[in-house]
């Protein structure tokens, strides 16, 4: 019946085309009704529902060079009374005493290049795939715990093969050892199913920013340029130039790294340009744990700095070695972007001045022209340059637009949820926004009586709310996506960013 039920649900999802990370209502409708077809009993519905699961993944996995994937069993396999192994904070580690076929498996798949663990639950297999050190994993488990991980997989968007095992129990169990050495020899070559390594891509863009090749970009002899490149080298998490990369990526199938990095190294230049004459409008004279470039040099030369990354950003990107139709397109989308940038930027200024309280919806709209445009450039431009069509990057520029709502929501709450002692209101402009609508205390300026009446009216879960909503949108949009390296990239993405505090089914 096992057999049976894997051939099924090949043709299944071979037929619908199904992709993943799909949503568990759809799989748990298609094992139902593909149960009652063959006329086996629902009993095996759990069963059949991790069936669907893996053949929606099985092109991803089987993608992946075995050197990049986990292969994850659990203690349960051992013999508990002849067992040698020792466990550590990881896991067991099996002794080869050949009183269970953990050793036989661990030195099948670790011949092949596997990562291996022996350990309980899916924590630390979603962990390092989120730290890069894989990009798959194989895993046996029981029904329960199957189960139990399917959110945490699915939020992460961890291409897995989950094997269950025979029977439930916590010791001396079973597997399939063949249906195990199929799956864990299984692969096939196609790029277009292999998934990104994000934290290689950033490994490497770190390189790239560190390593001294920005010689060739800036010339040092000049005192604004050695400012903007000193700037350029500066810490922060490079987000922008990494979507842009993953973005190029995806869509060029290329390993052209020139192009890449200069692609990279555009956005870098507009986001600091950006976060210079920020610093200066609103007075802060800490960035990255040191003074910012006005606090050091002055503000006129900080602004010529700002001035300056921003030309050297549209220099790099007319010297691109492709053709000029596309250079011309990729120049309309980022100087529409910026334009709209500086839109929600004045608007900031207004409200951070006193000046002016725009409602909820204004202030989503502010979102997404502060933190929404510069998401989108970054991903539209290595889309672009990546071939994308024109469908692709509609979809990701309403992706971008919910994703910049999103991400200026979850700091409001983030920093709503923190005590600080230079915390003050217009620290979290939606909940201002908010209160402005549902209560005439809107006036407040006490930031402890702010925060109370936030409380008392239930503020912070209507925020909350609109969160998800956007959150969810994201989804929808990148579900829309046919590039599929670039929509797992993204999801995978999103969970990291947003699963403390929204969920996507």
């Amino acid at each position: 019946m096992r057999n049976q039920l894997r051939k099924e649900t090949r043709l299944l999802i071979s037929e619908l085309g199904l992709r993943p990370p799909a949503p568990f209502t759809v799989m748990e409708q298609l094992a139902i009704d593909l149960l009652q077809k063959l006329k086996i009993s629902e009993e095996y519905i759990d069963f059949t529902i991790v069936l669907i699961g893996n053949e929606t993944w099985r092109k991803t996995v089987e993608a992946t060079p075995f050197h990049r994937r986990l292969l994850l069993l659990p203690q349960c396999l051992k013999d508990n009374t002849s067992c040698q192994g020792v466990f550590d904070e990881l896991g067991l580690n099996c002794a080869g005493c050949k009183s269970c076929p953990i050793d036989d498996i661990l030195v099948e798949a670790e011949n092949l290049g596997y990562s291996t663990l022996v350990a309980e639950g899916t924590t630390v297999a979603i962990g390092l795939v989120e730290e890069g050190a894989i990009d798959a994993v194989i895993g046996v488990s029981c029904m329960p715990v199957l189960q139990r991980s399917f959110e945490a997989v699915t939020n992460a968007a961890v291409p897995v093969i989950g094997l269950p095992l025979m029977y439930d129990g916590c010791e001396n169990t079973k597997i399939d050892l063949k249906w195990l050495y199929d799956e864990i020899r299984a692969e096939k070559k196609d790029e277009t199913s292999k998934p990104i390594s994000i934290s290689g891509l950033k490994l490497q863009l770190n390189n790239f920013f560190a390593n001294g090749t920005l010689g060739k970009y800036f010339d040092d002899k000049n005192e604004t340029e050695k400012l903007a490149r000193e700037f350029v080298q500066v810490g922060g998490q490079r987000m922008r130039p990494l979507i842009t990369a993953l973005s190029y990526s995806a869509y060029s199938g290329s390993e052209n790294e020139d192009v890449r990095d200069a692609l990279s190294l555009i956005i870098e230049c507009f986001h600091k340009a950006s976060l210079i004459h920020d610093d200066i409008e609103d007075e802060t004279d800490i960035r990255y744990d040191t003074d910012t470039v006005h606090k050091k040099h002055g503000i006129p030369k900080a602004i010529n700095t700002g001035d300056f990354l921003i030309g050297k950003g549209y220099e790099l990107l007319s010297k691109l070695p492709v053709d000029g139709a596309v250079i011309a397109k990729a120049l309309q989308k980022i100087s529409l972007s910026h334009t709209q940038l500086t839109r929600g930027q004045g608007a900031d200024i207004q409200f951070n001045s006193g000046a002016y309280f725009p409602g909820v919806d204004h202030t989503l709209e502010i979102f997404q022209h502060k933190t929404g445009e510069a998401i989108k450039v970054a991903l539209v431009l290595g889309a672009i340059l990546g071939g994308a069509n024109d469908e692709e990057i509609k979809i990701l520029e309403r992706f971008a637009n919910y994703f910049g709502i999103s991400y200026q929501v979850r700091d409001d709450l983030n920093e709503f949820d923190e005590e600080r002692s230079d915390e003050k209101i217009a620290d979290f402009p939606l909940l201002v926004a908010l209160l402005k609508e549902n209560s005439a205390e809107h006036s407040l300026t006490d930031v402890a009586s702010f925060k109370k009446e936030i409380k008392k009216l239930e503020l912070d879960k209507k925020a909350r709310v609109i969160l998800n909503r956007n959150v969810a949108s994201c989804y929808a949009e990148l579900d829309q996506l046919q590039n599929d390296r670039l929509r797992l990239s993204l999801y995978g993405v999103l969970g990291k960013i947003f699963k403390p505090l929204a969920t996507h089914e």
